[in-house]
């Protein structure tokens, strides 16, 4: 799978309103074919912090970034952005999410 992490450092006056606009994109892409999951979180230390982990199985992650959603997205959100969001993406040997093997809940 592509599994992918990006944090995006959101301006003050826009933290309440990102999900909303990243909403459509948000939507759009989980429904896409051979998307896994596509997640927003927010930083517990910084609160304009914005992460999102996606995935993608090995094959459609290069229809992700050519989607028209994906490439309305990347209009969209400069505005909302105090600077070029980091990103880590990664082809990695996994299917999905597995059990944590160091923590186990009975």
């Amino acid at each position: 799978m592509i599994f992918i992490v990006v944090k995006f450092n959101v301006k003050p006056d826009w933290t309440d309103r990102w999900l909303d606009l990243t909403r459509q994109f948000t939507e759009s892409t989980r429904n896409e074919p051979g998307n896994l999951w596509f997640d927003w979180s927010c930083s517990v230390e910084n609160p304009n912090e914005f992460v999102l982990v996606e995935a993608f199985q090995d094959d459609a992650a290069g229809d992700h970034v050519n989607s028209a959603h994906f490439q309305q997205a990347m209009k969209d959100m400069p505005q909302a952005l105090v600077e070029t969001p980091q990103i880590i993406s990664e082809k990695i040997a996994a299917d999905g999410w597995g059990r944590m093997g160091e923590l186990t809940v009975e």
